[in-house]
C-alpha cells in the first residue's frame, strides 16, 4: 500500500499548527471524579448542588410553551437582543457603560479567547501572557501558532522596546496582553488598581490589545473591589467605548452554570463587527434555546443565585486555607485568594508536582492540577493548583491532611 493510501499516516496531511495542540491536563483529571474514594482538588468546576436546576427546568418549559418557533430556529450571530440589554445593564453596574451593540454572545468564554486569537494573532506573533496563565488560554493561542513573552503586572513589566524586540526575533509583533485580574485561575490573585494601570500604558505603548478574562469576577468573597480593566480604561478615554483598547470576556459559568455554554465580548463595536463574521464562519450562532433560558432566569434570579453561590464558596475557601495552615510543612507556600476557586501552593525546590500526584493518586487518593501546565515557558514544576469549590469540609481537611504528609515524606 503505498503511503497515499496507508491511512493511518494522519500526522503528515495536518497542518503545522495542530502539533501545538495538546490535551488538557485538566480535562483528563476530571475523569478521576467518577472514582469515589479520590478526594479532588482538580477540577476548577462549579457545585452542581448550587444549579438553579429547578428555575432552568420552568425557563425550558415556558420558553418552549410560549415561543417554541423562536427558540429553536437559526439566531443572529451577535445573540439574542434582550440577553444582550440585560448585559448592558450589568456592564453598566461594573463601571463600563456600552449599548448591545458592543456585545456578542458567545458560546462560553473559552469561545471568545479562540475567536480573539484567530483575529489577532498571525504566526509566530507574541501574545504577552502572566506566569502562571490560564491553561485554556494558552491552549486556544498555540492553535494560531503564537510566541509567547511575560508580563508581571504587580512586580513591574520591561521596556516596551524590549517587548518589541523579542516580538522580532520571534519573527512577528506584539499583538495582546492577555490577563485573568479577579481571582485568577490558576493562582487565585487579583491584581491591584495601580498595576491594572500600568498594564494599559504598557499597552498603549506598544499599541496592542489587552483582553481581560473576567470569568471569576463576580465571586468575590473579601476584600476591596477593584475596578475591571475595561473600565478604566474607559475612565481615561472620556467614557467612550469606541476609543478603548481593553476586550471583556465575561461568562454565565461559574454564577449561574456552565452546561448552556454561554459568555459574552464587550467591547467597540468595530471589533465586535470582525467577531460576528468569524462566529458566522464557525458555527452561525450561540443555541437561540439556552440564550433564551439565561435571560430569563438571570432576569428573575441572578442576585440571589450569585450571592448563593458566594456564601458557598467563601466557606469552603476559609476551610481549605485553615486546613494547609494547620497541615503543610513550613517549606509550602500559598496563595489567599479574596475570591474564585482556586489557590495556588507552591512547595520545595527540585520536587515536581507531575511526579507528585502519581505518588498522590497511588498512595494518598489525592488529585490536584500539576503547576507545569499552566506555564508557557514550562517552568512551574513545583507548583500546584488547588480547588476548593467541589470539596466538602471534611474531604478538604482529610486531603489537606494527606497531601501535606506526602509533601512532608519529601523534606
Amino acid at each position: 500500500m503505498s503511503e497515499a493510501q496507508d491511512e493511518s499516516n494522519w500526522d503528515n496531511r495536518y497542518a503545522t499548527r495542530s502539533s501545538r495542540m495538546q490535551a488538557s491536563e485538566i480535562r483528563e483529571l476530571l475523569k478521576l471524579l467518577d472514582q469515589p474514594d479520590i478526594i479532588s482538588f482538580a477540577g476548577g468546576i462549579p457545585d452542581p448542588h448550587l444549579f438553579a436546576a429547578e428555575d432552568m427546568r420552568n425557563a425550558y418549559s415556558d420558553v418552549l410553551s410560549k415561543n417554541a418557533n423562536a427558540a429553536l430556529q437559526y439566531s443572529t450571530s451577535e445573540g439574542y437582543e434582550p440577553l444582550r440589554h440585560w448585559l448592558t445593564d450589568y456592564m453598566s453596574k461594573i463601571g463600563v457603560k456600552c449599548t448591545p451593540d458592543n456585545i456578542m454572545i458567545v458560546s462560553g468564554s473559552q469561545q471568545a479567547l479562540d475567536y480573539c486569537g484567530k483575529l489577532f494573532l498571525s504566526p509566530n506573533d507574541t501574545a504577552l501572557v502572566t506566569r502562571p496563565a490560564y491553561l485554556g488560554a494558552l491552549q486556544a493561542f498555540n492553535a494560531y501558532e503564537a510566541h509567547y513573552d511575560f508580563i508581571s503586572p504587580e512586580s513591574g513589566n520591561r521596556t516596551p522596546q524590549s517587548y518589541k524586540d523579542e516580538a522580532a526575533k520571534a519573527g512577528g509583533r506584539p499583538k495582546f496582553a492577555y490577563l485573568t485580574p479577579d481571582f485568577a485561575n490558576p493562582t487565585g490573585d487579583t491584581i491591584s488598581r495601580e498595576a491594572r494601570m500600568k498594564l494599559l500604558a504598557l499597552a498603549d505603548e506598544l499599541d496592542i490589545v489587552v483582553l481581560e478574562d473576567s470569568a471569576y469576577q463576580g465571586l468575590r468573597y473579601s476584600g476591596e473591589h477593584v475596578p475591571p480593566i475595561i473600565s478604566l480604561d474607559l475612565e481615561r478615554n472620556g467614557g467612550d467605548i469606541e476609543k478603548i483598547r481593553t476586550l471583556y470576556s465575561g461568562s454565565f459559568s461559574k454564577t449561574v452554570t456552565p452546561g448552556l455554554r454561554l459568555g459574552w465580548i464587550c467591547g467597540p463595536k468595530e471589533v465586535i463587527r470582525k467577531l460576528v463574521l468569524i462566529k458566522q464562519a464557525a458555527d452561525l450562532h450561540t443555541p437561540t434555546i439556552n440564550q433564551m433560558v439565561m435571560y430569563q432566569v438571570v432576569s428573575n434570579i441572578f442576585d440571589k443565585q450569585v450571592d448563593k453561590i458566594r456564601k458557598a464558596y467563601h466557606h469552603r475557601r476559609d476551610q481549605m486555607l485553615a486546613a494547609l495552615e494547620k497541615y503543610m510543612p513550613a517549606s509550602a507556600s500559598w496563595t489567599k485568594p479574596e475570591g474564585g476557586m482556586f489557590i495556588w501552593l507552591t512547595v520545595k525546590e527540585g520536587l515536581d508536582s507531575k511526579e507528585l500526584l502519581a505518588k498522590s493518586l497511588e498512595t494518598e487518593r489525592v488529585a490536584f492540577v500539576p503547576g507545569k501546565a499552566f506555564f508557557a515557558d514550562g517552568s512551574g514544576a513545583n507548583t500546584m493548583r488547588l480547588s476548593y469549590s467541589l470539596a466538602s469540609d471534611e474531604e478538604i481537611d482529610q486531603g489537606i491532611m494527606r497531601l501535606a504528609r506526602l509533601i512532608k515524606s519529601y523534606e
